[in-house]
């Protein structure tokens, strides 16, 4: 497998603007001063994707009350996030990256294995950045099933 970038803890996380679901431009750094939980997943409407989405959506509260706003990227298209977050009952904001920049940047697409093949691909990914825009955790080949409850483990949330 070809080395790819990765990002650490304690790397600056890479600013981005991509539209949401109904195509207004959201900022990364706009959101300073508070946490935020970006994560990348393949596909809105495939199962895994709609799992991890869902276990986003029903932590949203605990997570909001703790001061962290939830961003979720993925290659999809305005359109199909919005159908998404409609169908799930999504509150929290669907960003689209088609040509895969911001993916590719944050070291979320690349090869990967897929049924044990090597494969081209958006790697599911969970980041969490500080208020000073530093990442506090980056997390590579996160599983959509008991990820959201790891992560509110890890950021000493979790009931």
């Amino acid at each position: 497998m070809t080395e790819q970038t990765r990002l650490s803890p304690g790397d600056a996380a890479p600013d981005f603007t991509l539209p949401d679901s109904d195509g207004n431009p959201v900022t990364l750094s706009d959101f300073r001063g508070r946490s935020v939980v970006v994560y990348f997943y393949p596909a809105a409407g495939t199962p895994g994707c709609t799992k991890q989405a869902c276990d986003f959506r029903d932590n949203l509260a605990e997570l909001g009350g703790a001061g962290y706003q939830v961003l979720g990227i993925s290659p999809d298209k305005p359109g199909k996030l919005a159908n998404f977050a409609e169908k799930e009952g999504l509150t929290f904001p669907l960003l689209s990256d088609p040509d895969k920049t911001v993916l590719a940047e944050w070291g979320a697409f690349g090869e990967k294995k897929n049924y044990g093949k090597i494969v081209q691909g958006v790697i599911r990914s969970t980041f969490v950045v500080d208020p000073e825009g530093t990442l506090a955790v980056a997390q590579y080949n996160v599983k959509a099933t008991g990820h959201v409850a790891r992560l509110l483990k890890e950021l000493d949330l979790a009931a």
